[in-house]
C-alpha cells in the first residue's frame, strides 16, 4: 500500500471513529426561527456543541417542522426525538400541574412568575420523572393580553365571539365569558385570522408580533393575565446515555439559557407592544369593567385549579404565597 493510500485509509478510519463518537439529538420546537424562544434554544444548542467539542450535536427543528406543537412531548417520551420544547399549559388536561402558570391572574408579573415557577418545580420534576422526562429549563412568554378584531369594553362584548384557544385554560376562559373556543396552534394563527376562523384570543405580544396579527385584528388590551412558560424537556434515557462531561455541559448550558431567556422575555415585552402600535393597532390597558370581569374569571379558575390539582396544587400555592 503506497503512502498516499495509507494516509487516506487512516483519515477515513479517523473520520468514522469521530462520527461514531458523536451523539446527535433532534430537537423539535413549535415556534418560528426568529422567535426569542427559538433563538435562545439555538444558542443553547451552540453552547452544548462548543462545550462538548462537537461530541453532542443538537439539531433544532423550528416552527413545528419536525413535529407539531401538540406532538412534541409524545415524541420525546417515545424516543422519536431526544429533546424538545413544549408549552407547559398545553398539557393541563393530562395533569393540572402542567397548567399552574396558565391560571389567570395568579402570577401577573415577572417577579411573581419566577416565584411561582420555583414553587411549581418540585412537583413538576417529580411528575416528569415518572414519564421518563427531565426538564432542563423553562422560559416565560410576556404577559398575556386580549387581541380582538373589534373593541372590547367588558366581558359581555366577547359573547359568541370565535376565540382562539391553545390550552385547556384558554378554552375555559372562553366558556366563562360566553365566547366560542376554537383550538389553533401558534403556527396556524395567521391563517385562522385570515379565514375568520377566530376573531379574538389571549396571547402575548410576542405571538402577536410573530404572526403579524395587525393585518386582521386592530385591538390589544394589556390585561397581563399570566405568564405561561415554555419548557425544554429531554428524554431521561438520552440524558443518562451521555458521559458525565456531556451531562454537565448540557446542564450548564441549560442554566445559562434559562437566565438569558427570562431576561430577554422581560426586555422584549415593551418592544413587542411598541411594534403592535407602530403597525396600526390600538394598544391599551383594559377598561375598569373588562378588568373586573376578567378578575371574576380568574377567581373562578384559581378555585377550579386548586380543586383539581389536589394536595400538590395546594403545596404549590402555599409555597408561592409565603
Amino acid at each position: 500500500m503506497n503512502t498516499c493510500l495509507r494516509t487516506l485509509v487512516a483519515a477515513l478510519g479517523f473520520t468514522a471513529l469521530a462520527a461514531s463518537a458523536q451523539t446527535k439529538w433532534d430537537m423539535p420546537t413549535p415556534y418560528p426561527a426568529a422567535n426569542f424562544h427559538t433563538e435562545n434554544i439555538t444558542q443553547f444548542a451552540a453552547d452544548v456543541d462548543k462545550a462538548t467539542a462537537g461530541k453532542l450535536k443538537i439539531t433544532v427543528h423550528a416552527g413545528g417542522s419536525l413535529y407539531k406543537a401538540n406532538e412534541i412531548k409524545r415524541a420525546v417520551q417515545g424516543g422519536q426525538a431526544q429533546i424538545g420544547e413544549i408549552l407547559l399549559g398545553g398539557y393541563a388536561n393530562e395533569n393540572p400541574l402542567f397548567g399552574t402558570d396558565n391560571v389567570p391572574f395568579l402570577a401577573t408579573s415577572y417577579a411573581e412568575a419566577k416565584k411561582l415557577a420555583a414553587a411549581q418545580k418540585p412537583a413538576l420534576d417529580s411528575l416528569l420523572a415518572k414519564q421518563g422526562l427531565k426538564m432542563l429549563f423553562s422560559v416565560p412568554w410576556p404577559p398575556q393580553g386580549i387581541f380582538a378584531a373589534k373593541p372590547i369594553n367588558a366581558g359581555a362584548d366577547l359573547k359568541g365571539v370565535k376565540w382562539r384557544a391553545y390550552s385547556p385554560q384558554t378554552s375555559r376562559i372562553a366558556e366563562l365569558v360566553g365566547a366560542q373556543p376554537v383550538t389553533i396552534q401558534a403556527a396556524e394563527l395567521s391563517q385562522a385570522l385570515a379565514t375568520g376562523a377566530v376573531a379574538a384570543f389571549m396571547t402575548s405580544g410576542a405571538t402577536g408580533y410573530d404572526s403579524k396579527v395587525w393585518e386582521q385584528v386592530k385591538y390589544f388590551y394589556d390585561t397581563q393575565a399570566w405568564l405561561p412558560k415554555n419548557a425544554v424537556l429531554v428524554s431521561q434515557k438520552a440524558f443518562d446515555a451521555l458521559d458525565k462531561a456531556g451531562q454537565d455541559a448540557v446542564l450548564k448550558a441549560a442554566a445559562e439559557a434559562e437566565t438569558r431567556g427570562w431576561k430577554t422575555s422581560e426586555e422584549k415585552t415593551k418592544f413587542y407592544l411598541e411594534q403592535l402600535a407602530k403597525n396600526g393597532m390600538t394598544v391599551a390597558p383594559p377598561s375598569a369593567a373588562l378588568k373586573a370581569d376578567m378578575k371574576k374569571v380568574g377567581d373562578t379558575m384559581i378555585g377550579e385549579w386548586q380543586k383539581t390539582a389536589g394536595a400538590d396544587g395546594q403545596a404549590i400555592l402555599d409555597a408561592y404565597r409565603k
